[in-house]
């Protein structure tokens, strides 16, 4: 047995805060990403902001548009707990 280590720190992310980090490593602007998915640019900001929520067809469009997977901007928080 080795010594123990000590955990990682977790920062927690919102979905609006997914949606952000996914549009900004993307290199798009809010604009961009509204004409790429066909969400109004003043929703994109509310959804980053938490002012309303992502939803799963938002939730969807963005996805398709940021080229990732839904659940990525859906459950940004989500692990899969390995002794399940």
């Amino acid at each position: 047995m080795g010594r123990p280590t000590r955990a990682r720190p977790r920062v927690e992310v919102t979905t609006g805060e997914s949606v952000r980090i996914m549009r900004e490593l993307q290199g798009m602007t809010q604009a961009e990403l509204a004409a790429a998915c066909g969400i109004p640019q003043a929703t994109i900001s509310s959804i980053e902001t938490g002012r309303v929520n992502l939803g799963i067809e938002r939730a969807r469009k963005l996805a398709v548009a940021l080229r990732c997977h839904p659940a990525v901007l859906a459950f940004p928080g989500w692990q899969v707990d390995s002794a399940a």
